[in-house]
């Protein structure tokens, strides 16, 4: 069973971490207001990073609430990620969206990112690490 927690293991810390990320994604799932981007990391265990500038979401209430709103949707959609590195860049209007909305874009998004990866990973390669 992997653990729904979200500790430090399961986020970019450094910016040489998110560095990696912007410099050469291998999937990127756009969104309404925000842009998702991937890159496979050596673990066994998705990172999120997460980018909410005070240009593109004014109020700290609202990059808080956000931040939180997505990390909450991670924790519950990181069996599907395996190994990626995601960052969350958020975009003008992202705050505006309700809570609803969110989560349900939001696990669109991972659903995608998902996808991406299956599709990238070579055929005959289980995604299952108990195959």
């Amino acid at each position: 069973m992997v653990s729904q927690g979200f500790g430090r293991d399961k986020r970019l810390l450094t910016p040489r971490q998110f560095k990696s990320v912007f410099d050469s994604p291998s999937g990127k799932a756009p969104g309404k207001n925000v842009l998702l981007l991937a890159r496979a990391n050596e673990l066994d265990h998705p990172r999120l990073g997460l980018v909410i500038g005070k240009k593109s979401v004014k109020l700290s209430v609202e990059r808080n609430r956000l931040k939180r709103l997505i990390r909450d949707s991670f924790r519950l959609n990181q069996t599907l990620l395996g190994g990626l590195d995601i960052v969350v860049v958020a975009r003008k209007g992202l705050g505006d969206l309700e809570n609803a909305e969110l989560h349900q874009q939001f696990g669109k998004l991972w659903k995608r990112l998902a996808k991406q990866r299956a599709e990238a990973s070579p055929p005959g390669v289980s995604e299952s690490p108990h195959a």
